[in-house]
């Protein structure tokens, strides 16, 4: 048995039902360093886990999902809300997945790769996961630099510049402690939540068509458009780089490494991430019932351009500041995202590779790997290329998204791997149920988009 020291904490890490053993913690920087009342109120222990919750919400939020959402809305009214209820179900369980392997196992998702599949395997599951997480950062890109062409008239070629000026930003931060980023990232998510509410108020939605849209119908099958448009919303809404970073971030707690500080570990970040998700499905279907509610049965039913529905929601709902508020929501959309998506870009390359870059480094080519191509794009073919590059983005998501949903599935559902944290046969058959439907989903999604390119 394998002993190491870290942050004071003394770890087991057993051999059992895995290849090899990691070495170190996952982000051991920040590994156990946020406390723990070993005694105290249940509010206080919730409160000590709340916080990576919100943080993997964030990318069931981000800019990639807004255009679906917009479209869904304008052109279907509140009917597709029950494809985001749906989805949400489906990100509650993997993500509980994702921090159980990390608690169980103190194993993020690239770390177990590595220790389970040959060299080889493992180097093609990273070199997916790096073009996915490349993928995410140029929706953030193109998002926030959207945002502050609306906001302040910035031309997009000189925002999507302005959005490498953030490393900076995050690099302070991160240096400060985990629980710095987590308030950042609290603090952004609320901005975002006024926003939306503030949208639906002035949107003024109808209550019973609303509540009816949470409930599936069967034109959502039988409708191909709605079909599309249905897969396009559950492929853009479960991140594959929010589980690689939900198992580590989970880590961060400094809980008793034994089985009963384990069980209760697992118990509070459950709460703490189906809380987080639920704020997250408010917003994601706030986008949708906004353009419902606005432009739905309407001469601008087929709006799904983020641009045009800033533009029309002032004259349309006769308010001056709903485009401005959206374009807010949007900015700390794209912001939000950035700082999730550096901890991925960290996490997958030391998991993976064992390979330790100092931060400032990595988020520099991560976020270098998107800029340059929505920098060509924006200044080839303007906004119109901005917004093809953001649906190609969600593309490459959806590809990447079985290569991280399926080995999740299979590792906690391990007895060996995982002890008497393994999946129980409801929730083990549920997994493989959902990443049969993701997988089908998104091979439908695939095969429609490049149809329509070639």
């Amino acid at each position: 048995m394998k002993r190491i020291q870290s942050k004071g904490t003394d770890l087991d890490y057993r051999s059992t039902g895995w290849r090899r053993t990691v070495s170190v913690p996952s982000l051991p920087e920040v590994f156990s360093s946020v406390r723990v009342p070993a005694g105290g109120s249940l509010w206080r222990k919730m409160f000590a886990f709340a916080g990576p919750g919100l943080m993997i919400s964030v990318g069931y939020m981000d800019p990639g999902n807004w255009a679906t959402d917009i479209a869904g809305g304008a052109k279907f009214g509140y009917t597709l809300l029950a494809v985001i209820f749906l989805s949400n179900i489906f990100a509650i369980v993997l993500q509980h997945l994702s921090l159980k392997l990390g608690i169980a196992a103190e194993r993020d998702l690239a770390q177990a790769c590595r220790d389970n599949y040959s060299k080889p395997v493992s180097i093609a599951l990273w070199v997916l996961c790096e073009i996915a997480i490349a993928a995410c950062d140029l929706a953030e890109v193109i998002g926030s630099a959207i945002a502050l062409n609306l906001l302040f008239g910035i031309p997009l070629a000189v925002g999507v510049v302005i959005t490498i000026l953030d490393v900076l930003v995050i690099l302070f931060f991160q240096y400060k402690g985990f629980r710095y980023i987590e308030s950042i990232v609290a603090g952004l998510i609320t901005v975002i939540f006024a926003c939306f509410a503030y949208e639906i108020i002035v949107s003024k939605p109808e209550v019973a068509a609303m509540l009816n849209g949470i409930i599936p119908s069967a034109q959502i099958v039988t409708n191909p458009a709605m079909l599309y448009l249905a897969i396009g919303i559950l492929g853009a809404t479960v991140m594959p780089h929010n589980l690689y970073l939900h198992s580590s971030i989970v880590q961060t707690r400094a809980y008793e490494r034994t089985e009963e500080g384990k069980k209760s570990a697992i118990k509070f970040a459950t709460i703490d991430s189906t809380a987080a998700l639920l704020i997250a499905f408010f917003i994601n279907a706030a986008i949708l019932v906004v353009a419902a509610a606005t432009f739905y049965n309407t001469e601008f039913s087929n709006i799904a351009d983020i641009t045009d529905a800033y533009m029309l929601l002032d004259p349309v709902l006769g308010v001056g500041a709903a485009g401005t508020v959206f374009a807010i929501a949007l900015l700390a959309s794209g912001q939000n995202s950035t700082i999730t998506g550096t901890l991925a870009g960290q996490i997958v390359m030391e998991g993976f590779l064992n390979i330790r870059l100092r931060p400032w480094l990595r988020r520099l080519i991560t976020r270098l790997i998107a800029v340059i191509p929505a920098l060509i794009v924006t200044l080839l073919y303007g906004e119109k290329g901005t917004t093809n590059l953001l649906i190609l983005s969600q593309v490459i998501l959806s590809i990447q998204l079985s290569f991280a949903v399926v080995p999740l599935v299979i590792f906690t559902s391990d007895k060996r791997k995982m002890g008497r944290f393994v999946n129980n046969p409801v929730l083990k058959y549920s997994a493989f149920f959902i990443s049969g439907v993701i997988i089908l989903f998104n091979l439908f999604l695939l095969s429609q988009t490049f149809g329509d390119w070639l």
